[in-house]
């Protein structure tokens, strides 16, 4: 496994498009995440942005392009990548048959970082029941329970994907409290994906507009503020992979 660098620069992204069937759902996108930042990508449903969190991750490889995290190819180098990376899906798949303090155990098992005094900090702070059944949880709840085991071994990245899509304001609060203390607290990286543009003005350091694949711009939050005095992000039915 290759050792994870610590430069300054997490992600980097140059030159990536990806195809799907005749659809283009990334069209030459740049762009560079530095360490120690909230990095939003904005943009409407379809517009590109879960596919590239997947680049990311390295479950899908690029067609055009290059992608490294951490120094590295994710496809390449999977084991150094995963091992670096907290991952929210906006589905937050994880087994329903299982409580939340089984999918804690479950997820600890596959990381030597896992704090637990954490992770069991984060349970309570987000009200989670450990004898409750996934399947029982809430939309808010199960977003909570997928955060928390995103976070519960600190990854030095953390990729959230419309982490609050569908929660209540309350819910949306908590997300995006953890988000900041994340970052302001232990300096680690995340990026995050949300078609609220409001909701990325909350917490971003650096903003990146996806449309229809393409890289609108990549600004500091106060650079874009000072330039515009208002930006609206439509949410279209999706029509293609976000």
């Amino acid at each position: 496994m290759t050792e994870v660098k610590t430069n300054n620069t997490v992600v980097e992204i140059r030159g990536l498009s990806r195809k799907f069937k005749r659809k283009l759902a990334l069209d030459d996108i740049s762009l560079t995440v530095p360490r120690g930042v909230v990095y939003g990508l904005v943009g409407e449903n379809g517009a590109g942005k879960t596919t590239m969190l997947k680049h990311i991750l390295g479950s899908l490889r690029a067609q055009s392009g290059s992608v490294r995290v951490f120094g590295c190819g994710p496809v390449a180098d999977p084991v150094t990548v995963l091992a670096g990376i907290g991952y929210l899906s906006e589905d937050r798949d994880m087994p329903g048959w299982m409580r939340v303090r089984e999918i804690m155990r479950y997820t600890q098992a596959f990381y030597p970082g896992w704090d637990e005094a954490y992770a069991e900090a984060l349970r309570e702070q987000f009200m989670l029941d450990p004898e409750a059944k996934i399947k029982t949880l809430s939309r808010g709840e199960r977003a909570k329970c997928g955060l928390l085991v995103a976070l519960a071994y600190r990854p030095p990245l953390l990729l959230l994907d419309e982490p609050s899509s569908g929660l209540d304001p309350s819910a949306r609060r908590d997300i995006l409290e953890a988000i900041v203390r994340t970052v302001a607290d232990e300096g680690r990286t995340v990026i995050f994906s949300s078609h609220l543009l409001d909701e990325v003005e909350r917490v971003a350091d650096i903003v990146a507009m996806i449309h229809h694949g393409k890289c609108v711009f990549e600004e500091n939050l106060d650079s874009i503020k000072g330039r515009h005095a208002k930006l609206l992000v439509s949410r279209p039915e999706d029509t293609g992979p976000a």
